[in-house]
């Protein structure tokens, strides 16, 4: 796409008008009580708005501080994803500087969209293992955030559907662990690739830890299998699209207010010398300078703005470690010092081989292959911009005889749950390859750990992200691991015909010195951060949130979205934030009944 077109298009989005049941002003809301407050219109506030709603005495407010996805072309054709960083709609954030990566700063984007991150992200639906949820349930002391009881909430929010090129699909997903109901599209692949066939025959040939896995989303995540992605019709199905479709926003008890920033929230009273936190204050449109406002809610605040956003409200508001809130002038209302901690996101990097293949051998797409392609989409929703890029993935564990073991613990949650994750990406459209493949190499479960932090009082002042990117000696070795199981798999006879040469971020024949020092150069974050607002088990003197995510030692406050995840999932984590949202609508309602 043009940048002349893209220009275009992001202006049409601020002069067509918003939704009528989308509203920008506070003061364009009707005057009534509100039951509960959802900070944060992204992945999982969207499911509590759609849920909570569907009682019709109840009354919900959605607080968004990003637009609307409304209109949005790159947020609704899958292909463009990508486009959407670094604009309006993403947060913009920067970690501080990484030791672990040369003192390197690193973009970490962030949905600020109505839908959030899943407005915005890759569309990869990955579900982890079994034993990840499984140890949830054992660090919690709740049986309800095991795989067996949360299956049900996976399966209730996905809607499965046909790719958008209808070939036939059997024998490529277990169709016993999808759900067909839901309100999320989720399908295969639309746009074959050259790369698909080798990528089963190598499997094939080489079997073991690169066997085949029909399903990888069925609890048992290990082997290679075919990857699953938010994308029904052609078009992107994100937490926005699904349950805050129009038909949802019709409801008289559902106000979306967007652009409008949380800044903190209050104490609205004291029960039994416990403070009450009710009250949401925000300002309106993207500066500090907008109109300030306060809303109640009579049942429960709701936090949903993300593993960033949500500890930063927190720690504006009082809530978080008492000494490093007074420190920047904070007043504490609530000493919890887990807030902000225990932030856990996946190292990653990728590996690029050029195919040592002439011009009439490969496929390169040119200006006029996009506006092709864009015409297609437009006109039938189908075509490569349906496609996301990758059709295949791996899911692989370091094996047992690693010298990596001898020095440190497994991270893994379980036996069933891979090391490592490596997408297949480049493979360019079927028959011809493209000029170059690659693989992610990435860590899915890491050992080092990060924090966020206030950076001042002011609420417009970015926090400051530390990542932890490679801060425990595991996570490289891990890094390492991966480039050898990528190796050893491009030793299949099937990739001989292509010649290929690994040219970026080193090279075949690079020293072992070298190639730690490119890693850590160029690794940067997955972009799945979880855990800063972390379940414990009811009572414990750690962790920011009981297991029926309210919020410890303050009443009326309640957190659900990616903070709560007390161990990353070894997954993209859309799939999981889905389901922890879909539960605790139902134990919210559940206490209000």
């Amino acid at each position: 796409m043009s940048l002349s077109f893209r220009k275009v298009c992001l202006l049409l989005q601020f002069i067509l008008p918003i939704s009528a049941v989308i509203q920008e002003a506070f003061t364009a809301l009707p005057k009534v009580s509100y039951d509960f407050v959802i900070v944060g219109g992204g992945t999982a506030g969207a499911v509590l708005a759609n849920r909570l709603t569907e009682n019709p005495r109840w009354n919900v407010l959605v607080l968004e501080a990003g637009p609307s996805n409304e209109g949005v072309l790159d947020s609704i054709v899958p292909n463009y994803s990508f486009n959407l960083q670094s604009t309006i709609y993403d947060w913009n954030y920067t970690s501080t500087p990484q030791p672990g990566l040369n003192n390197r700063r690193v973009a970490i984007p962030r949905g600020h969209i109505l839908g959030g991150c899943s407005s915005i992200n890759g569309m990869f639906y990955t579900r982890g293992s079994s034993d990840d949820y499984d140890r949830w349930a054992k660090v919690t002391g709740d049986d309800g955030w095991s795989w067996k009881k949360l299956l049900p909430y996976i399966m209730k929010n996905e809607r499965w559907t046909t790719p958008t090129d209808r070939r036939n699909i059997s024998g490529q997903y277990n169709h016993s662990v999808h759900g067909r109901n839901g309100k999320t599209f989720v399908s295969l692949y639309s746009v074959p690739e050259a790369l698909d066939a080798k990528i089963m025959e190598a499997s094939k040939e080489l079997g073991g830890d690169f066997r085949h896995n029909i399903d990888t989303n069925s609890g048992d995540a290990l082997g290679i299998g075919w990857l699953q992605v938010t994308v029904g019709n052609g078009e992107r199905s994100s937490a926005a699209t699904a349950y805050l479709a129009p038909e949802y926003l019709k409801r008289p008890n559902l106000h979306v207010l967007v652009k409008n920033r949380v800044t903190k929230v209050l104490q609205t009273t004291t029960n039994r010398g416990v403070p009450v936190v009710r009250t949401v204050q925000f300002s309106e449109g993207y500066t500090s300078t907008g109109a300030k406002y306060e809303v109640t809610a009579q049942k429960e605040v709701i936090m949903s703005a993300g593993s960033f956003g949500t500890p930063h409200v927190l720690q504006l508001s009082g809530i978080g470690d008492a000494k490093e809130l007074r420190a920047v002038g904070i007043h504490p209302i609530a000493d919890l010092p887990s807030v902000g901690k225990n932030l856990t996101d996946q190292p990653q990097f990728t590996l690029i081989w050029p195919l040592g293949m002439n011009e009439t051998q490969t496929f390169t797409p040119t200006a006029e292959h996009q506006a092709q392609w864009l015409a297609e989409w437009r006109a039938n929703r189908t075509g490569p911009l349906t496609g996301v890029g990758v059709n295949s993935i791996a899911w692989i564990r370091i094996p047992d005889s690693s010298p990596i073991w001898q020095n440190h613990s497994d991270p893994a949650a379980g036996r069933k749950t891979p090391h490592l994750e490596l997408p297949f990406i480049g493979g360019g459209l079927y028959p011809l390859p493209g000029r170059i493949m690659g693989t992610n190499n990435v860590v899915a479960e890491p050992h080092s750990r990060g924090s966020i932090s206030l950076n001042s009082k002011d609420p417009f002042d970015p926090p400051l992200i530390d990542m932890g990117i490679l801060t425990h000696p595991y996570d490289l070795l891990a890094l390492k691991e991966g480039i050898s199981a990528i190796r050893k798999f491009l030793t299949a006879s099937t990739f001989a015909e292509w010649n290929l040469s690994l040219a970026y971020p080193f090279k075949d024949d690079s020293t072992d010195e070298e190639i730690e020092q490119a890693i850590r150069n160029v690794a940067a974050s997955n972009v799945h951060p979880v855990g800063t607002a972390a379940m414990s088990p009811k009572g414990a003197d750690y962790g920011v949130v009981d297991p029926d995510l309210r919020v410890k030692k303050v009443a009326g406050l309640r957190i659900v979205d990616a903070s709560v995840m007390p161990f990353i999932t070894c997954s993209h984590t859309q799939a999981a934030v889905y389901a922890i949202a879909e539960r605790a609508s139902d134990m919210i309602a559940a206490s209000w009944r």
